[in-house]
């Protein structure tokens, strides 16, 4: 099966390759304006993929405010929000929330959590038998590092997402959010070596960069 993933757009739509299923992690347009959500669907509407799935971001407020003006629900493509779906056989679940954190701007706080028992009790919606996951903010460790002043990481990851790692082992887990955190940790080898050929795929797909430039390019994944 052929998985674009992309996230964190901010207003930029590139044109994709098509496939199989396309996955968009959040962050969907540049200022949360109504008239971006319609120019997002058409750009959406336009992407030839059998499948595709929306989850929203911490700049989607009117995604958390107005659900039904962004979730159609149309034969191609569907929006997640602590919900799942199946495609092709594969079980799939999206979560928006991230944590808020020091000096975040006031009008980027959709779907947040002021603390990590609070995101906990979302990330406890989560079934365990998942093949695909799909959360805007990474899990703490994996895709998430901000590179500081000494030249070392700090890493900003949900570490009450990373707890349930442990019993939800889905194929695929895809994030956007840290922007600096783009790309792919493939553990599926690791893990064949290790005598479990299941392992993981991380994937954090954010399109702009830390500058919100759109450099980066979707992330396709073979499951």
């Amino acid at each position: 099966m052929i998985i674009d993933c992309i996230s964190d757009l901010h207003g930029f739509y590139p044109k994709l390759d098509g496939g199989d299923l396309l996955i968009v992690a959040g962050d969907l347009t540049a200022m949360d304006q109504a008239w971006e959500y319609i120019e997002f669907g058409i750009w959406i509407n336009r992407q030839k993929y059998t499948k595709k799935i929306i989850v929203a971001g911490n700049h989607d407020n009117i995604a958390q405010k107005a659900e039904p003006f962004i979730n159609p629900q149309t034969d191609e493509w569907e929006y997640l929000c602590d919900s799942g779906t199946e495609f092709q056989g594969l079980k799939i679940w999206g979560s928006p929330w991230t944590k808020t954190f020091p000096g975040m701007n006031p009008h980027c706080k959709a779907f947040t959590c002021d603390t990590e028992e609070d995101l906990s009790e979302k990330w406890a919606l989560i079934p365990d038998d998942i093949d695909i996951l799909i959360t805007h903010s990474p899990v703490f460790g994996v895709l998430d590092g901000i590179e500081i002043e000494d030249g070392s990481l700090f890493h900003v990851g949900s570490k009450s997402l990373r707890m349930i790692m442990g019993h939800v082992k889905p194929k695929l887990w895809v994030c956007g959010h840290i922007h600096e955190g783009y790309g792919i940790y493939d553990v599926r080898q690791l893990q064949k070596e290790l005598g479990d050929p299941i392992g993981c795929v991380h994937v954090n797909a954010s399109h702009v960069n830390e500058y919100y430039r759109p450099v980066n390019k979707p992330i396709r994944v073979i499951l």
